[in-house]
């Protein structure tokens, strides 16, 4: 006897965090709901929906790159070759949305801000919870600059050294660990950057 009906479930990957959705009738209902029969004594946990959900819960975050993330590279001047996995925001909403309310970023991930046409850019930290560097790109690829270990939650403006293409944001201290500085290269194989 089957102890729950007409479930579905769905995953999505968001910002590299799977969200579970278990629905009844058509996909899509965006919540965790669900009919049992009255008469059934089992316990929930035996319910085939819930086995998978708790399956899912225990496994390790799906890396970045599940998520839709970009490789990016960055060409120190001393000849490292430095490896990130990267979002890529772009339009206005991921523009303004950026890394807010995350508590966490792995070490060699980031967001990519890419602004589309070489411009003055002004960064702060609003709703960010985590410091960052912040690594200004231009159009070509150079970093211009770089602010370091940010502060979390702060109004504070942070100007871009010159008109930039992107900005690059990773874990604060990255910069210095990686010994990052102005004049190295950074490329993506979506078109950012050009020669």
């Amino acid at each position: 006897m089957e102890c729950c009906e007409d479930f579905r479930l769905r995953g999505e990957v968001w910002n590299g965090t799977v969200h579970l959705f278990a629905t009844t009738g058509p996909i899509g209902g965006g919540r965790l709901s669900g009919r049992w029969r009255k008469s059934q004594p089992e316990s929930l946990c035996k319910m085939p929906f819930l086995r998978i959900l708790a399956l899912l819960l225990f496994l390790p975050p799906w890396p970045a790159l599940a998520a839709g993330a970009t490789p990016l590279t960055i060409a120190t001047q001393d000849g490292r070759s430095l490896s990130f996995s990267v979002e890529v925001a772009r339009t206005p909403q991921e523009l303004a949305r950026g890394l807010m309310n995350r508590s966490s970023l792995p070490a060699d991930a980031g967001m990519l801000f890419d602004f589309g046409e070489d411009r003055p850019v002004n960064m702060w930290m609003k709703n960010t919870l985590i410091p960052l560097d912040m690594v200004f790109i231009t159009r070509d690829g150079r970093i211009a600059g770089i602010a370091e270990r940010t502060v979390p939650m702060s109004l504070e403006v942070i100007p871009s050294p010159e008109a930039v293409r992107a900005v690059l944001e990773v874990n604060g201290g990255t910069a210095d660990r990686l010994k990052l500085k102005a004049g190295d290269r950074v490329s993506v194989p979506v078109p950012v950057f050009a020669p």
